[in-house]
């Protein structure tokens, strides 16, 4: 896979995680705010969009959700 595939397949993984649970940025930031993580509904959307994200952040962003388990494939 090349990096722009990978950037895809990054926010994808989040992207489906938030359409699941029907939880916009504005609600992730307060989620995230919760558990101590300070990052505003802008800056998670353009982290999220370019698919250029830390994996502490995809981490935190798990937490935040509640997820016990991720599926990579299908």
């Amino acid at each position: 896979m090349t990096e722009e595939e990978w950037q895809q397949k990054a926010k994808s993984v989040i992207k489906v995680e938030l359409a699941k649970k029907d939880i916009g940025y504005e609600t992730l930031s307060e989620m995230l705010k919760e558990i101590g993580v300070e990052e505003n509904k802008m800056n998670i959307a353009n982290k999220l969009n370019r698919g250029k994200f830390s994996f502490v952040l995809a981490l935190q962003i798990f937490k935040a959700l509640g997820l016990k388990n991720l599926r990579l494939e299908d």
